[in-house]
């Protein structure tokens, strides 16, 4: 599968953003979804995951609360909605797909990722 995400840009803290990524090759249904971000000089951080189905979704407790991650499988995009943003959130942000469903923070268990996209958020 391949994984385009998009979205990301330069906003001002406090605000909101949501970040997409679309998939294409196979059944998107097929793979749960994960969102990541790595900032300069880090290592690469998870955020977020959603089931197949979508019935079920997973956060990393230094987000929770301010991110939603949701799916469209008519669609084939999964969905990060960002709120109250800060400038330690500035990073290049990635979606990934796995095709297991064992529900895991950890880069190496997702099978497939997209390019990033870039968010910049300023003070």
């Amino acid at each position: 599968v391949q994984l385009q995400a998009s979205g990301g840009g330069l906003v001002q803290a406090g605000n909101s953003l949501r970040l997409s990524c679309a998939a294409s090759g196979r059944t998107f249904s097929n793979y749960a979804m994960g969102w990541f971000r790595q900032a300069p000089g880090k290592g690469r951080e998870f955020l977020a995951r959603i089931s197949r189905s979508g019935g079920s979704t997973y956060y990393a407790d230094s987000v929770k609360g301010r991110v939603a991650i949701s799916g469209d499988n008519a669609k084939n995009t999964a969905y990060l909605e960002m709120n109250s943003l800060k400038p330690d959130d500035t990073a290049v942000y990635y979606c990934a797909a796995d095709r297991t469903t064992i529900v895991t923070t950890s880069p190496k268990a997702y099978d497939y990722w997209g390019q990033g996209t870039q968010v910049t958020v300023s003070s």
